[in-house]
């Protein structure tokens, strides 16, 4: 008679409450501890591992079929996955699609990246939105061997992501030019031939499709590292100055990056900021950040234009906001989450300084926010 028992599990995920969760492994071996966090997009997997404002997090995500499209060398956010880890519903299938260069599972093993399938992640997902984002601990063992009591310790050993500076870890080592522009077909990447505009972008963890949406908008695109001074960014002579998205509290990232953004306002050139970004300009001129419960992560977050009344289909991913209530007066709160009413955009009342919280380089309206980049570059021809 044919056994009934189930496989092994080879994965295992330990919260820092004690709670236990196995699962069968894929991508590489070991054990990770990070914060975990969900996202609902429905694509774009390879795209939130290898975004730079992940580290320090496990992605937990709510669409079930992960992996179906494979991987592929143009969608990379950055070179490697900077996201800790991967929580999956079901294990990913083949891939199926014509752009695919390999699977998931190895792409991930190469890249020393943990991934677990099989869990729940509905129930998951319940506990992070009852609870806050929880400290875990993920580990994935071929032979199903789990020291549970060892990994639940590990889980709250994890110092959590309040007071800490993540930005240092992903930032470029040196600056760069950048002038490859959006994705076209059939060709791919164009290059920027005639641009009209000369940015300064600041690498807090920069995701290369911003690089890319800047250089589509008419931008000479110089990058630099986040601990760059004023001084150095003013000897570049730009015409305007680009705050990019990143990890970690933006409070931690902000003892260095404050002085640099308050000494390029008072050289009074125009400014846009993404994500950390919008939160570090928003440090600067006074406000204040919290951390969230659980955060936004996902590709169908609406967002509301205070300015315009329109609703925009945005991307999200963050887990720190900025505390509209603290404000200072010549600072409009332009975008407000439809969700919770959270901040999600602010600009000087006179001056052409701006900054949002979502991301209007992922396309998930799919191009509902491009005008932030044309508003940009128009705020630089004067």
């Amino acid at each position: 008679m044919a056994s009934s028992s189930q496989p092994r599990p080879t994965a295992c995920l330990a919260l820092a409450d004690g709670s236990i969760f196995y699962g069968y492994g894929f991508g590489a071996t070991g054990v990770t501890t990070a914060e975990l966090c969900f996202n609902t997009a429905m694509t774009g997997y390879q795209e939130i591992m290898t975004d730079p404002s992940y580290a320090g997090q496990i992605v937990t995500f709510t669409f079930p079929h992960i992996g179906n499209t494979g991987v592929n060398p143009e969608d990379d956010e950055t070179a490697d996955p900077v996201a800790a880890g991967m929580v999956v519903k079901w294990d990913p299938t083949q891939p199926s699609n014509w752009r695919a260069t390999e699977t998931l599972s190895d792409w991930l093993a190469k890249r020393g990246r943990i991934a677990i399938g099989g869990l729940d992640t509905r129930r998951l997902t319940r506990a992070i939105r009852q609870q806050g984002a929880p400290h875990v601990a993920l580990a994935h063992d071929p032979e199903g061997n789990f020291d549970t009591d060892a990994l639940v310790e590990q889980a709250r050993a994890f110092p959590g992501l309040e007071g800490l500076d993540l930005a240092l870890d992903v930032t470029c080592s040196q600056s760069y030019r950048w002038d490859e522009m959006r994705w076209a077909w059939p060709d791919g990447y164009p290059r920027q031939t005639a641009p009209k505009h000369k940015v300064v972008a600041i690498d807090f963890g920069a995701k290369r499709n911003i690089l890319r949406c800047l250089a589509s908008a008419g931008c000479d695109v110089t990058v630099l590292p986040a601990t760059a001074t004023a001084a150095e960014v003013l000897a570049h002579e730009p015409d305007g100055v680009f705050l990019s998205n990143g990890p970690g509290d933006p409070a931690a990232t902000g003892a260095y990056a404050v002085p640099m953004i308050k000494g390029v306002l008072e050289a009074g050139k125009p400014m846009f900021g993404i994500c950390l970004g919008h939160q570090m300009l928003a440090l600067a001129l006074g406000a204040k950040t919290i951390k969230m419960n659980h955060g936004h992560h996902g590709a169908n977050h609406p967002v509301k234009d205070n300015e315009t009344g329109k609703v925009e289909i945005t991307s999200m991913n963050h887990g720190f906001a900025v505390d509209s209530q603290t404000l200072p007066k010549g600072v409009i709160e332009t975008h407000i989450s439809l969700f919770d009413g959270s901040n999600c955009g602010i600009r000087m009342e006179d001056r052409p300084v701006f900054s949002v919280q979502h991301h209007p380089e992922a396309s998930p309206g799919p191009q509902d926010s491009f005008y932030l980049f044309e508003r940009f570059a128009a705020s630089m021809a004067g």
